[in-house]
């Protein structure tokens, strides 16, 4: 049984490698969904780093221009298309959409959905979404610490980073949680102990706190910064590296400084001293064991909502912004002077 309905959709375009301002703001009609697919309206998205990449052109395997970003979206099914539930129609659920999510409605595969559960609202189900299941599935399932290891995570006042201190904090993990100074109290409120990214000596301080290494070390910068992320380690430790912000400025092929990351901790994870070297990818298996990975998505982002449900984990929402002032949202999250995630939401 199919549900229609003419629906106007607002979306924001990036054009091409331009400034935040240079987002344009597009309107026209939503088709009807088709086999398998469901009518979705934004009741909240956000702006991820991965957006902040995409407009410069440099996001690994992003489509091409012009195209609506967005990578994860909380909203309300208003239309069912062939072959899905009707029953579905004015459910709240959650879908990581890597790109399309920058929209008053959009056409999303049901089977991608997620419920949320109606004792968490939208805006914060939104922050823990892409950001909760990158911090849950780094912290239990690629680095595996265990309760009373020590971790190192790098940017603490951002969306995975907060994030993460919460999870590991709650699964009795000693957390060094690395920010600005501004950030310091929010990131010791979170249970992290603070230290400034900027300083000089900033991997001394590190190795002071924990002098005899640590289990895992948490690193979205890349760059130059990584071979000392890696010295960190204590003997059995885990360095997950899911970022390469350091080389999101530069000029050439975007494709450059990930090849380099990942020959870089494959020599690591060859040298015999036991430590781990490992890149996370969000959409490991998403192409050939589709199901598996739905299936993990689900119940990861299904645990880490409950924790939000029962007051565990608590949302780091930096700003509410319309979703027509996405430009300003863009280069707010750019700032780097927020802690948490920007969250975009529908217009008045």
């Amino acid at each position: 049984m199919t549900s229609t309905v003419a629906t106007r959709v607002t979306e924001i375009v990036l054009p091409g490698a331009v400034e935040p301002d240079g987002l344009q703001v597009h309107v026209r009609d939503l088709e009807n969904p088709g086999e398998g697919q469901v009518v979705l309206r934004m009741d909240a998205t956000g702006v991820s780093f991965a957006e902040q990449q995409m407009r410069r052109g440099k996001y690994f395997d992003q489509p091409p221009f012009p195209f609506v970003p967005g990578y994860d979206v909380v909203g309300t099914v208003t239309a069912t298309g062939p072959g899905v539930d009707p029953a579905l129609t004015g459910r709240r659920v959650a879908a990581v959409t890597k790109t399309g999510a920058w929209a008053s409605h959009l056409l999303i595969t049901a089977a991608d959905l997620v419920p949320v559960p109606d004792e968490v609202a939208a805006d914060a189900a939104e922050t823990v979404l892409v950001n909760g299941i990158t911090a849950w599935q780094m912290l239990h399932r690629t680095a595996a610490v265990r309760p009373g290891g020590t971790i190192v995570v790098l940017g603490a006042n951002g969306g995975v980073g907060s994030t993460l201190v919460q999870l590991a904090r709650h699964a009795g993990i000693t957390v060094i949680g690395t920010a600005s100074a501004r950030h310091h109290d929010r990131v010791r409120a979170l249970g992290a102990t603070p230290v400034d990214y900027r300083d000089p000596d900033l991997y001394d301080q590190l190795r002071a706190l924990a002098p005899e290494g640590v289990d895992a070390v948490f690193d979205h910068v890349g760059g130059e910064g990584l071979p000392q992320s890696w010295r960190l380690l204590r003997r059995g430790g885990t360095l997950v590296n899911y970022g390469t912000a350091a080389t999101k400025d530069d000029a050439g092929n975007s494709h450059l400084p990930v090849l380099k990351l990942f020959g870089r901790l494959m020599l690591w994870n060859a040298l015999p001293n036991g430590k781990g070297a490992h890149f996370y990818n969000f959409w490991a298996g998403k192409r050939f064991r589709p199901d598996a990975f739905r299936a993990r998505v689900r119940e990861d982002l299904t645990q880490v909502l409950r924790l939000v449900a029962d007051g565990v984990l608590t949302p780091q929402i930096a700003a509410r912004i319309p979703l027509a002032d996405a430009a300003a949202a863009l280069a707010l999250a750019e700032s780097r002077t927020v802690l948490g995630k920007v969250v975009l939401v529908p217009g008045a």
